[in-house]
């Protein structure tokens, strides 16, 4: 009888092992495949994403579906270092800013994520320096495959407009994200 009690134990507890290894498993390949956990370092994003916010950035999705223009994504810059930043122009785009107005190929675009940052403004300054692609990257478009990235906080955001950052390559882009998981105060489920 003892014999069949610590047989059924083994059994069980191979069970729960074999579990343990598969829920590991599956947290993995989500975490590498599909979905990851990202922390937000600095203030470039602000308002929109804040310092220390954690985001889910979404790898597999850029790899099936068009990167849109306005979508927030994480670029590998290199091995130290990854910016977070929202697209603002695709290939083949004419970017330009003026009196703190987007035009994209001559037609005016708005940035409602920028509305509240322009209203806290204490000075009579704009939020986003007036440039164009060629003043700044020598360039009249977004080459093809690049993209043109800035951060939401113009004025202090290191971003497609600085030459040691210029145009995005594609495969530097990591993925997208449109969720902010933590802090519980922050958690929002469509950032724009």
């Amino acid at each position: 009888m003892e014999e069949k009690i610590q047989g059924k134990q083994k059994n069980e507890f191979v069970e729960w092992i074999k579990a343990i290894v598969f829920a590991l498993l599956v947290a993995f390949l989500i975490k590498h495949f599909l979905f990851t956990p990202v922390l937000v370092k600095g203030e470039s994003m602000m308002p929109t994403l804040e310092d220390k916010d954690r985001v889910m950035l979404n790898i597999i999705g850029p790899k099936f579906k068009a990167i849109d223009r306005f979508d927030i994504v994480v670029v590998k810059m290199n091995e130290e270092e990854n910016y977070i930043k929202r697209i603002i122009g695709l290939p083949g785009d004419k970017i330009e800013y003026k009196d703190d107005q987007l035009y994209i190929n001559g037609e005016k675009y708005s940035e409602p994520y920028l509305d509240q940052y322009k209203k806290e403004l204490t000075d009579s300054g704009t939020l986003t320096y007036d440039f164009t692609l060629e003043q700044d990257l020598g360039e009249t478009t977004v080459p093809e495959g690049h993209y043109f990235v800035l951060g939401d906080n113009r004025r202090i955001s290191k971003d497609s407009r600085f030459p040691e950052v210029g145009f995005i390559p594609k495969e530097k882009i990591m993925g997208t994200t449109s969720i902010i998981c933590w802090p519980i105060d922050h958690i929002n489920f469509r950032v724009n």
